[in-house]
């Protein structure tokens, strides 16, 4: 049977995940974090981090709280910072404050906190409980977590195709396979992510901005003010991005991924990334991500063409795939959506697990996760 106390815990740490989430377009490359305050079965002060730089989610909601702080319960997502950074560390004002517990739902993967900030709370003999709807407090974070525990940032891999897996037809029209409903969709999710990253083929055939829309975004979401425009990242192996595409015709910076230093752009918002080349003398794709994780990105979104999107699956880059399917067919004529090369076994073929499927619009939406990512 659960608890008074384990019941009252669960229900704030529920309200300190719903404020957590209000920051999942603005706070990177910091991790989202919300913290609730209670006294008596009741909210004192509450706070969410709203942007990197800005106070943290324990510092608003001891402000809220003001003199009630003193004694009351602190319920946070993520174990409080214990380092300075961009800010003083959480858990200073948490003992400041004279909370008297402190719920904690997930400890920071962070090797500049990894459970020092939970220690010195206790050492200030502050009671600590940890690991309250932990499950929840990692899925708010699936980038920063995935950067601090594996130096890559998180990859998700979208891709919009027909009934029978096309992207295109053969002479490369595709405007529209998928539904206005699900291209609104897709707005929401590159506002999540640091960078959305492409090819050199597909900027030099569709010529696309790569931006988030504010007059696309789904009718069903807050769009945030001001919004946020993640970084353009290009895998340009041959140099052969230019600066009249309109990749450069908004302020959001554009990275150029290189393995050699000629036909440098002179762009104000270009920055060009040299990196490893492989033994074909292509970009080695690995090191890429290594180098993005290098400036803080921790989520990665990626529309590209079947090249590209084929090899980051099988150079296992990809930790999620999202799938937006329409209910046409294309034909065996039409573009195919990746290229992984000729299988002679079953078992050689990547294998995912669908972990949501839904309908968006008239289309249907798989998200899946590589098999090896459940191990």
């Amino acid at each position: 049977m659960i608890s008074e106390q384990s019941q009252l815990d669960h229900q704030m740490m529920h309200r300190a995940l719903e404020l957590g989430r209000r920051g999942i377009l603005t706070t990177s490359p910091n991790p989202a974090v919300g913290c609730v305050l209670a006294q008596n079965n009741r909210i004192v002060g509450e706070g969410w981090h709203q942007k990197a730089g800005q106070a943290h989610a324990e510092v608003n909601a001891i402000t809220a709280a003001g003199a009630e702080a003193k004694g009351a319960t602190a319920y946070v997502t993520l174990e409080p910072c214990s380092h300075f950074g961009r800010t003083p560390p959480c858990v200073n004002a948490l003992i400041d404050a004279q909370v008297k517990r402190v719920v904690v739902a997930m400890q920071d993967p962070n090797p500049q906190v990894a459970g020092t900030g939970i220690a010195n709370l206790q050492k200030a003999g502050i009671e600590v409980q940890v690991g309250v709807l932990e499950a929840a407090a990692k899925a708010l974070n699936p980038g920063f977590i995935h950067r601090m525990t594996t130096q890559l940032p998180l990859l998700r891999l979208k891709m919009a195709t027909s009934l029978d897996a096309r992207t295109a037809l053969a002479n490369g029209k595709s405007q529209w396979i998928t539904s206005a409903a699900a291209r609104s969709d897709v707005q929401f999710w590159r506002a999540q992510a640091d960078a959305i990253l492409t090819g050199a083929d597909t900027v030099l055939a569709d010529n696309p901005r790569l931006t988030v829309r504010a007059e696309q975004w789904p009718a069903t979401r807050e769009l945030p003010t001001p919004l946020k425009q993640p970084i353009r990242v290009v895998i340009d192996g041959q140099n052969r991005i230019h600066d009249d595409l309109q990749l450069f015709a908004s302020e959001a910076p554009v990275w150029l991924i290189r393995h050699t230093e000629a036909n440098a752009s002179r762009h104000p918002h270009c920055h060009q990334i040299i990196v490893k080349k492989t033994a074909d003398n292509k970009i080695d794709l690995h090191d890429a991500m290594l180098e993005l994780a290098l400036r803080e990105v921790n989520l990665v979104w990626t529309e590209c063409g079947a090249s590209l999107a084929g090899a980051l699956l099988q150079q296992q880059l990809v930790q999620q795939l999202f799938l937006y399917q329409s209910t046409q067919l294309l034909g065996p004529t039409a573009r195919a959506a990746l290229e992984l090369g000729e299988f002679t076994e079953l078992s050689q073929a990547p294998q995912f697990i669908i972990t949501d499927r839904r309908t968006i619009g008239s289309d249907n939406r798989i998200i899946a996760t590589p098999k090896q990512e459940q191990k």
